[in-house]
């Protein structure tokens, strides 16, 4: 990408993970146009033409600060953005606006070429669903725990007794308050005598638990792999990072080239892997979050995380071996 070609930002507004990586574009003279979705029809505007001259998406997109021409995108940062909700219309004319906008102005965005995209939200959200996710790790070759996806209690407990010593997760986290009160559901041991018939309501993760001595957090961007040991007596250390002590590993070659093959088969640009090392020393697939934080793990090791992305968004083309989010 020529230095004139601006990156867009998008995401929520206190973001400092997003922050980190603006900066370094910053200091490289890159232009940037940051916004949240939620900011439409007050500080976003969008104007976009089609099937009219010789680029298929033309136009601008404006935000309080910038205006940036469509067709001079040079690559898209798809953080964390908030699509509005219009809590001042009326329940259908708020459902209806907020379609609206997402078909409108994410379809705009969608529809650029020649750009890279750090996700693609589309690509984004084909990543995102952990059964199908645990059979592209098996056929990968990598090391899957024992997994049941059902919502058969007598299914369930079944397969608690066959292995004994198994864990809950859920399939897709998501806002989930009880009285009032915020709750973030961790992965929990289970026990076949907790089970009842609630079961049958919504599918359910069970998995056999790893007899683990660490976990590994890997961050890809673009080609460049960073993998961080997280050691911690916590089943999900996620509970306590308090608790947590860092070292930056490096990975087996083969499991490096297997993890980069995963995120070209989603036509990912980046993505952050969970992996839980057992006593035996093999590596066992937990998870990928296709949009994943890493920004504490840079403070903690000093990895260079941050200018890894701020490196790709400024190269602005899908790096080899990366598929085209829209082919």
């Amino acid at each position: 990408m020529t230095e004139e070609r601006p990156v867009l930002v998008a995401t929520e507004a206190n973001d400092v993970t997003a922050d980190m990586v603006i900066a370094h574009l910053n200091q490289r003279g890159v232009p940037v146009a940051r916004f949240d979705t939620a900011d439409f029809g007050v500080d976003l505007t969008v104007s976009a033409r089609f099937g009219v001259g010789p680029v298929p998406v033309a136009g601008q997109i404006r935000t309080s600060s910038r205006i940036v021409g469509l067709e001079r995108v040079g690559a898209v940062y798809w953080r964390r953005p908030v699509w509005p909700v219009f809590e001042h219309l009326q329940e259908d004319d708020a459902r209806s606006a907020a379609a609206q906008v997402r078909y409108g102005l994410g379809g705009t965005l969608y529809g650029l070429r020649g750009c890279l995209w750090l996700n693609h939200p589309l690509r984004n959200a084909a990543a995102d669903y952990k059964p199908a996710q645990l059979a592209l790790a098996h056929h990968m070759g990598l090391t899957v725990p024992p997994t049941l996806v059902t919502n058969d209690p007598d299914e369930a407990r079944r397969f608690i007794r066959e292995h004994r010593q198994v864990i809950h997760k859920t399939l897709r986290w998501t806002p989930y308050e009880r009285d009032g009160v915020g709750l973030t559901s961790w992965a929990e041991s289970v026990r076949a005598d907790e089970l009842d018939d609630t079961v049958r309501i919504t599918p359910h993760l069970f998995q056999a638990r790893v007899d683990k001595v660490a976990d590994v957090r890997v961050l890809i961007v673009g080609r460049r792999t960073f993998a961080v040991r997280i050691d911690s007596d916590l089943l999900d250390w996620r509970r306590d990072y308090t608790a947590l002590s860092y070292s930056v590993v490096d990975l087996p070659n083969r499991l490096e080239r297997t993890l980069l093959a995963y995120l070209d088969h989603f036509g990912l640009a980046s993505g952050s892997f969970d992996l839980a090392v057992g006593r035996d020393g093999e590596f066992h697939w937990l998870e990928l979050n296709p949009n994943g934080q890493w920004g504490w793990l840079e403070e903690q090791t000093g990895l260079e995380m941050a200018a890894a992305f701020a490196d790709l968004l400024v190269a602005g083309q899908p790096e080899q071996g990366e598929v085209d989010v829209l082919a």
